[in-house]
């Protein structure tokens, strides 16, 4: 019996120097979400020793991990010293590149997004020109703001991002943009400003923007449907970002309508394809006009055309909702959502319609249990949520146990090992890639 005691009494309760990392790591967790602030809570929740949190905590403290904050709520004795996360410590780089413009901005170690910026810039450009134009605005951010020294990247790009090996040490596979394939845009962009970078889909780190910053705020279960140029949607269950085995997750794009690809039929192209058509065989009066007068058309004209009471346009729109809705009910059925956010420059065009439309199908094609209370909404947050999601990555990254063990008593996730082991060897690949060939002299 006392035997089986002493095991219950150590659960739990690192007892070597080789626990450190981790109890380290469990209680800088437990600070840094709010699970637990003081140190009774911190002992109660961890179920380490007072002697074990009271070191942990003064070695995160000089770390400069944590600091002590304000007294809490007494509760029959001293008041207790709440224990802060200094999200301070450190900044996280952030970005977001689609198919013609590019968003930047910095955020705080908790993902809390303090500035931002966006502009035109059309990824045909090239991947040399968009890394140069990152860079640059970067480094003027940083400057400007007087931010701490970035901790991290995280880069939302658009198509699938192909799932790396399960370690800190390996950059993502960059397949999204074929005109892009070879270049080395993660390694050069890690290296430039020697820390680790993220990457994922475009449509991923809007759905977790959402989630933390948007309509799906405090929901465990949500879908995320972006609708431009190509349609593809995020899904989070159960609190956490369904990416599928490959990373591929989310291309409801290329489910078929009829004998076309969703896409073809109700993506940004599409829509300005046919109301291309209609102004040139007079369905819509104002679409003529609007094409005498720009000489083209754009999904945006579409949709100012159908908020103006443009017959077509409105019947147009409707019908691409239609079909969306028809794809998205399969989807709905089978995880149940509580939310699903409609974003993407075709949702913020496309007005009541378009959204009528994506509620029409969805609502009559889905379970009774399942639409019950199920709510469809319009983003608000913009080309925003995929800042505000890259971020996210970034700290869910940095900060999970296993990698958080590894250089929690370093300081930094900048002295990971695996990181500078991963460093160096693009390092060495880059001046390797440089050097002359064997038997040249350099010009």
């Amino acid at each position: 019996m006392a035997e089986e005691k002493a095991t219950l009494r150590s659960v739990g309760r690192p007892r070597s120097v080789d626990a450190a990392p981790a109890s380290l790591a469990l209680l800088l967790n437990l600070v840094r979400t709010g699970a637990a602030t003081t140190r009774q809570e911190l002992e109660r929740r961890s179920e380490l020793g007072r002697a074990v949190v009271a070191d942990r905590l003064a070695t995160m403290i000089e770390l400069g991990l944590l600091k002590e904050g304000e007294l809490g709520q007494a509760t029959g004795g001293r008041a207790p010293r709440q224990m802060q996360f200094r999200q301070d410590a450190g900044s996280l780089l952030v970005s977001a590149i689609d198919q013609s413009s590019i968003a930047l901005g910095i955020a705080d170690l908790n993902g809390q997004l303090l500035v931002e910026h966006h502009e035109a810039a059309p990824i045909e450009a090239g991947p040399e020109v968009i890394l140069d134009r990152l860079t640059t605005i970067f480094d003027w951010l940083l400057k400007e703001t007087e931010k701490p020294a970035p901790w991290g990247i995280g880069l939302a790009l658009p198509g699938p991002i192909e799932k790396p090996p399960t370690d800190f040490e390996t950059v993502p596979v960059l397949q999204t943009v074929q005109s892009w394939q070879g270049f080395p845009f993660l390694e050069r962009l890690s290296m430039r400003f020697g820390v680790p970078i993220f990457a994922r889909s475009g449509v991923q780190t809007m759905t977790m923007g959402e989630a933390k910053a948007g309509g799906g705020r405090g929901l465990s279960d949500i879908i995320y449907i972006k609708l431009g140029r190509s349609i593809s949607a995020g899904l989070i269950s159960e609190g956490r970002l369904h990416r599928g085995a490959q990373g591929a997750a989310g291309m409801i794009g290329h489910s078929r309508v009829g004998e076309d690809l969703l896409e073809a039929v109700a993506g940004a192209d599409a829509i300005a394809r046919e109301g291309m058509a209609a102004a040139q065989d007079g369905r819509s009066s104002y679409l003529a006009q609007t094409l005498g007068r720009q000489g083209e058309l754009s999904v945006v004209d579409i949709g100012h055309a159908a908020q103006l009471g443009d017959l077509f346009c409105l019947e147009l729109l409707g019908l691409c909702g239609r079909m969306v809705g028809e794809a998205l009910a399969p989807l709905t059925n089978l995880v149940n959502p509580a939310l699903i956010v409609v974003g993407g420059v075709v949702a913020e065009s496309g007005g009541d319609s378009l959204l009528a439309g994506i509620r029409e199908a969805v609502y009559r094609q889905s379970h009774p249990m399942v639409s019950r209370d199920l709510q469809i909404v319009r983003s608000q947050m913009g080309a925003s949520s995929g800042l505000v999601g890259a971020a996210q990555v970034v700290v869910e990254e940095l900060f999970a146990p296993h990698t958080l063990q590894g250089w929690i008593g370093l300081g930094s996730p900048l002295r990971h090992p695996d990181f500078q082991k991963r460093l160096e060897r693009m390092t060495a690949s880059a001046a390797a890639k440089a050097a002359p060939p064997a038997g040249r002299v350099a010009p």
